[in-house]
């Protein structure tokens, strides 16, 4: 039985993560920031063979615990960096835990033994950093794909360019160690959707779902959403893991970076879909997925279904 260690893996995608590795009959270690505050992991030990997992403290800016975690696991998942829109100090609150995490995380997995895969939830910010609006010199129906430019802008939210940035440095890490034991795999989802396993308020992905059904805009960028009826570009948390756990179980993609996206609908659609009620648009595919479909052999499920199962 292999061990597969997560980072962040008590969050909304991180609990699928979970859930599909205990599925599948890993043992599963998690890390959370607060080990205290048991009611942001407790609803991990209900899932389907529990008895294999194991919680642990860490923060990912503490590179000697980090390395610990790490030191028995086969396969690691990296998916702990902060995901907030409202933010007062964007350094200490998403740049640092963010790039100086990741940082971190790369000095580490060099000198763990047992280490055969490593995959990072990384985001389709390190694409386009204006998601949902588009890429520079891009129309709102432009597709993108992985063979386009990443486009990153200093005017973009804080969270999309430290996950950008993050997402360099791991690309620089991979061309300077060629000589690697072990893959490494990233994974882009666009705007991450459906039911939440937990009942924990904290989570940016199911308020974003709850602003939408209820039209609510508690900062200036959920109002600019709403004024442009953006494109929104979504994906469900379920084909996010189940992406997570082929990338991790599949081998030779080794510096690979993967869209996840199912369909793309105009806000206003999306919020009559978490209504129960029909789209007025036809879904378009944006955020290309060809990639993961075929490498991963991912088939994503459409985007009305998923937000029918928000449940709030």
């Amino acid at each position: 039985m292999k061990t597969v260690g997560i980072i962040g893996g008590s969050g909304f995608i991180g609990s699928h993560t979970t859930k599909k590795f205990l599925e599948e009959g890993y043992n599963v270690k998690v890390s959370v920031t607060d080990i205290k505050k048991s009611e942001k992991y407790q609803h991990l030990f209900n899932l389907e063979n529990s008895d294999n997992l194991n919680i642990s403290a860490l923060k990912v800016e503490d590179l000697e615990t980090l390395k610990d975690f790490i030191s028995d696991c086969e396969i690691v998942i990296h998916g702990g960096t902060p995901f907030q829109l409202d933010v007062k100090d964007p350094q200490t609150e998403l740049f640092d835990p963010t790039i100086k995490g990741t940082e971190n995380f790369l000095e580490a997995i060099q000198q763990a033994p047992l280490i055969e895969k490593v995959i990072f939830i990384a985001s389709v910010a390190s694409y386009n950093t204006n998601f949902p609006l588009p890429a520079g010199g891009k129309k709102p129906h432009d597709t993108l794909s992985e063979k386009d430019t990443p486009f990153m802008s200093e005017e973009s939210h804080p969270y999309a360019q430290a996950k950008f940035i993050a997402n360099q440095t791991v690309e620089k890490f991979i061309k300077e160690n060629p000589k690697l034991s072990f893959e490494i795999i990233s994974v882009s989802p666009v705007g991450v959707m459906g039911k939440s396993l937990s009942n924990r308020e904290d989570s940016t992905s199911t308020g974003l779902q709850f602003l939408f059904k209820n039209k609510i805009a508690p900062n200036p960028f959920v109002q600019m959403l709403y004024d442009t009826n953006a494109e929104m570009a979504s994906v469900d948390v379920a084909d996010v893991a189940k992406a997570v756990f082929k990338a991790a179980t599949i081998s030779g993609l080794h510096g690979k970076n993967y869209l996840l996206s199912s369909e793309s609908y105009p806000v206003s659609d999306m919020s009559l879909m978490l209504n129960h009620q029909a789209p007025k648009n036809k879904a378009k595919v944006i955020y290309e997925n060809t990639l993961a479909m075929n490498d991963l052999g991912m088939k994503f499920r459409p985007v009305q279904d998923t937000l029918n199962s928000y449940s709030k």
